[in-house]
């Protein structure tokens, strides 16, 4: 054992004893913190001091003395980049456990680093423990004296600081293992509960988010279909945290489908779960970078291997089709919506491996290849804006978009791709042309709903034949292109 702010730390001689021993802390704390704020409600009596000492978080510590030369590995992630002593708080750490040992076994493996575990300083918020929130529910204790009797909420302490190149590396001690301590991941996991109605630990790696509600019709069925035709996936979880089993006849599956209420939540969320934890799961995001920037805030403390932007956009071309395809390999953004933390002209990279794949996947779904797929598949910059009648100000934005080579506009892709490379998460865009509004090619609903029934269910499969395809490159996906010049331990 060895000390640290007077708290006993463990150390963990395997990745596997490391994460075992955070759960075993994690859920000592959590057990206490819950059976304490019942027993307050109940009968108000309050916990004592040594009580209090078990409401903390668990704490991963990592000690890194390196004699000579830092091994050179060509990872992204799981290695280090100079001595010191690393440190992160974790929550959820049974369900984080397969990310936790992703990151653990090759730091263990290829550095010489001591691995601690014990009990931080940083306080457990009691909302944190509140699975359902009818507990709370005609007890008559209000949010504020509850904030008095135990550890609440400090959003000063949920930041994200170090993704955005706030933290000072020079005078850190210890230094950050991870972008997101268990405050800053917590905060986010209630709020994905609350924007997509369903549990966050049904958010599988893989994500598609979308800005029209057809794509989920077709989804679904694409998930009920692959329920009954692949044994890699086991059920399909619907807002609401509704289930399709795996086994369930058509007439039952339907009829469950039909009764999910997904409007009651804002960004609603559909997974289709594989039993090897590579499933995918689709978010209606609905439009505007607000919600772009919002949801992905949140997905991200689940660290996803891929999101995509799968949605519709307008053509800027005269030589573009309703129901062509664009490839998005350059962002322009007019968004504004994180110009703060990432300013517009600092650029955005295309990821190979992602371009490859949608290219790769849109030739395999439409069959078509060469000259064929060059005339459904544009590549070429995107326009995000924030204000949905830009065409209003054409005269002032036409020189802009001109000089820009622009070939699409839309109002979240840029949103999306940027919050990729600010979060470390690899991310692309393929979309599809809906209207030309500079060439008097408007959505009507007659022709709406014609170019929707052809162009959607093909546009979705792209999408997740590109996820297929991407599932064997995990190694290289993960691209040290996302990663800056200081960077913590765990990807």
């Amino acid at each position: 054992m060895s000390s640290h702010d007077g708290e006993a730390f463990v150390t963990a001689n395997s990745a596997e004893e490391a994460v075992d021993r955070l759960a075993e802390l994690h859920l000592r704390a959590t057990t206490a913190l819950n059976q304490a704020l019942k027993r307050y409600l109940s009968s108000r009596v309050e916990p004592d001091a040594g009580e209090r000492e078990l409401f903390r978080y668990p704490q991963l510590r990592l000690t890194y003395r390196c004699h000579g030369e830092v091994p050179a590995t060509t990872r992204a992630y799981a290695k280090v980049q100079a001595p010191g002593v690393y440190c992160v708080t974790v929550t959820q750490p049974a369900a984080f456990r397969g990310y936790l040992l992703d990151q653990l076994r090759p730091l263990m493996h290829d550095f010489t680093v001591q691995v601690e575990v014990g009990p931080s300083q940083q306080n457990i918020p009691y909302p944190y423990v509140v699975e359902q929130g009818d507990e709370l529910a005609g007890s008559g204790v209000t949010a504020a004296e509850l904030a008095r009797v135990f550890p609440s909420t400090d959003l000063s302490a949920a930041t994200d600081a170090i993704a955005d190149g706030l933290y000072d590396w020079e005078l850190a001690d210890p230094l950050p293992l991870a972008l997101f301590d268990a405050a800053r991941v917590d905060f986010s996991l209630r709020r994905l509960v609350h924007y997509t109605g369903s549990d966050w630990r049904h958010v599988q790696p893989w994500i598609l988010l979308t800005n029209y509600h057809r794509y989920v019709d077709q989804f679904i069925q694409h998930g009920l279909q692959q329920l009954r035709d692949d044994p890699r996936f086991v059920r399909m979880v619907l807002p609401g945290n509704v289930s399709v089993e795996r086994g369930t006849d058509a007439a039952t599956a339907q009829s469950i489908v039909n009764g999910v209420v997904w409007h009651r939540y804002q960004m609603p969320a559909y997974h289709l779960i594989a039993d090897d934890g590579h499933g995918v799961t689709l978010v209606n995001i609905g439009v505007g970078p607000s919600n772009a920037k919002n949801i992905t805030d949140h997905l991200a403390v689940l660290r996803p291997h891929c999101w995509l932007m799968i949605g519709h956009c307008g053509g800027l071309r005269q030589s573009q089709t309703i129901g062509d395809y664009v490839l998005a390999h350059a962002y322009m953004r007019r968004d504004g919506i994180l110009d703060r933390v990432l300013p517009p002209h600092i650029p955005l990279p295309a990821l190979a491996e992602v371009q490859q794949a949608l290219q790769e996947a849109a030739a395999q779904v439409t069959g078509e290849k060469g000259e064929s797929l060059k005339r459904r598949l544009r590549t070429g910059t995107v326009l995000t804006y924030d204000d949905r009648n830009w065409e209003l100000r054409w005269a002032q934005e036409r020189p802009l978009i001109n000089l820009s080579r622009a070939v699409a506009v839309d109002m979240e892709s840029g949103t999306i791709a940027a919050q990729g490379y600010r979060l470390r998460v690899p991310y692309g865009t393929l979309l599809c042309v809906s209207d030309k509004p500079l060439h008097s090619e408007i959505k009507l609903p007659g022709s709406a709903n014609a170019f929707y029934e052809r162009a959607v269910s093909q546009h979705l499969k792209i999408g997740i034949t590109a996820l297929d395809l991407l599932r064997n490159q995990l190694n290289s996906l993960h691209s040290r292109k996302l990663r800056s010049f200081d960077e913590p331990p765990f990807r």
